[in-house]
């Protein structure tokens, strides 16, 4: 019923949106294309990209029309999640279209996607993670007001089902590597003044992804927040948020009340010149019956040469708490919200095995870009549980004894990327996890599959085309 009555309210607020866009839109006529309506949620490299249907279509520059599609092959060993055995190999396929209408004020876009795994065999990795088949992604009205009562600020205003992301996308984000994209029914608003400084805040209902079924959402599972960013000074830029979260779908020993407040300084990496980066969560409120509070530092110190290949080096380290006593009153496992994890822990996909929850790992990086479009990378990273009686959060390995310690052991990690242009890129990776001691020691309760304790392999190659 909840969801239905979603669907009639979306459906009178989206048909008085388009009839006030065709006007908008036939005012436009003429003039230059306008920003996409969600260019101010995500990434400006998931909006800017040749649109070539939409040109050999001959279609107005205010009509957007776009295919993605991406293909990955990827395969790992020695799997280490308890329900999974043998080699995991698998064809993840990930099919998105985007029509939205753009006027110089008021915007509408729709974006499905279809998310599937071709090779799937019992007792491999699948979830709603991998699968998330035929279904509505974005579709949201959006309107702008510029130079608000003269003053030079800009504000934005979104409401549907949309995608999003917030700073270094660590708690917030529209997914990229992994095959399936968290999404939010609401409203955002942003205010902002050109290349300063902006202030978001939204209230949503986050999308609960349904493997073979349509995608819904939940009154009793809650998000919100807001973010302020800043960019004025060249050698320290700013940002700090809470986000708020309350879900109440299941059992009250799995409900969540969390309150996570954050900020982060950054400086940008520059040829010839130090970078840094410093950001620090903390949250606070109830998980089930137990009061919570947690907390996820990530510092980061760089270095780009001026040299050919722009190489760059990069020392890091993360760390989020972890319960000491799993039985006790008190919880103290971070939780990661609806973050991203690929860019800076490891590859997510069907391996993913690092999460921002009971970790604390070490490690550094290096790139090189040795030609145009290309961008080459290595990594090595040594995993640390931070606290040995809690939860490997990325696998569900459990040892409440601690006796299996706390040492996960290391990766090394080797990435090339070829981006021909912003339409079509290919990317290859290799992982090797050399396993800890943890794996040695696990009691035959924690059902840690045959061979679970050697190194782990992976590999993958994805293709990506944008039409």
């Amino acid at each position: 019923m909840q969801t239905a009555m979603g669907l009639v309210v979306a459906a009178m607020f989206f048909g008085a949106h388009i009839a006030f866009l065709s006007i908008d839109c036939a005012l436009a006529s003429g003039l230059q294309s306008a920003p996409s309506p969600d260019h101010a949620l995500i990434q400006t490299k998931e909006t800017t990209w040749s649109r070539y249907l939409q040109s050999t279509a001959a279609l107005p520059d205010w009509v957007d029309l776009g295919i993605e599609q991406r293909t990955r092959v990827e395969s790992f060993d020695h799997p280490f999640r308890p329900g999974e055995f043998d080699t995991n190999a698998q064809m993840p396929l990930r099919s998105r279209v985007r029509f939205g209408l753009n006027g110089p004020s008021s915007r509408f876009l729709f974006e499905g996607q279809d998310s599937r795994s071709l090779g799937t065999d019992p007792g491999e990795f699948t979830d709603n993670r991998l699968e998330n088949t035929t279904d509505v992604v974005q579709l949201l009205g959006s309107f702008t007001l510029h130079n608000v009562l003269g003053t030079g600020l800009r504000t934005d205003m979104h409401i549907g089902r949309m995608t999003m992301d917030f700073g270094r996308r660590r708690y917030v984000a529209r997914n990229d590597f992994r095959n399936t994209t968290n999404s939010f029914n609401g409203v955002h608003w942003q205010v902002a003044r050109e290349n300063a400084w902006r202030l978001r805040a939204f209230f949503t209902l986050p999308t609960i992804l349904r493997e073979q079924r349509a995608d819904t959402f939940d009154t009793d599972f809650a998000f919100w927040g807001t973010y302020y960013e800043t960019q004025q000074m060249p050698w320290i830029h700013t940002n700090l948020y809470y986000f708020g979260l309350n879900d109440q779908r299941s059992t009250s020993t799995k409900h969540r009340q969390l309150h996570t407040f954050g900020g982060r300084v950054y400086a940008p990496s520059k040829a010839g010149q130090i970078d840094y980066e410093i950001e620090v969560a903390g949250q606070g409120g109830h998980r089930g019956t137990k009061d919570h509070s947690a907390y996820n530092p990530h510092v980061e110190l760089g270095y780009s040469f001026n040299l050919p290949w722009s190489p760059r080096l990069l020392a890091q380290y993360d760390y989020a708490s972890g319960t000491r006593s799993p039985n006790g009153n008190q919880s103290h496992t971070f939780d990661n919200l609806f973050g991203a994890r690929r860019f800076e822990l490891a590859p997510t996909g069907t391996f993913g095995p690092f999460t921002r929850s009971n970790i604390s790992s070490p490690g550094w990086r290096a790139m090189a870009q040795p030609a145009r479009g290309w961008k080459l990378q290595i990594k090595h990273r040594i995993w640390y549980l931070a606290q040995a009686r809690d939860q490997f959060a990325g696998s569900g390995l459990h040892d409440m004894t601690g006796r299996s310690g706390n040492f996960l052991g290391q990766d090394i990690e080797l990435q090339a990327r070829w981006k021909i242009n912003a339409n079509m890129e290919f990317d290859v990776g290799y992982d090797h996890w050399f396993k800890g001691s943890f794996f040695n020691r696990l009691p035959t309760s924690a059902s840690l599959p045959a061979g679970g304790e050697k190194d782990t392999h992976y590999f993958y190659l994805s293709t990506k085309i944008r039409f």
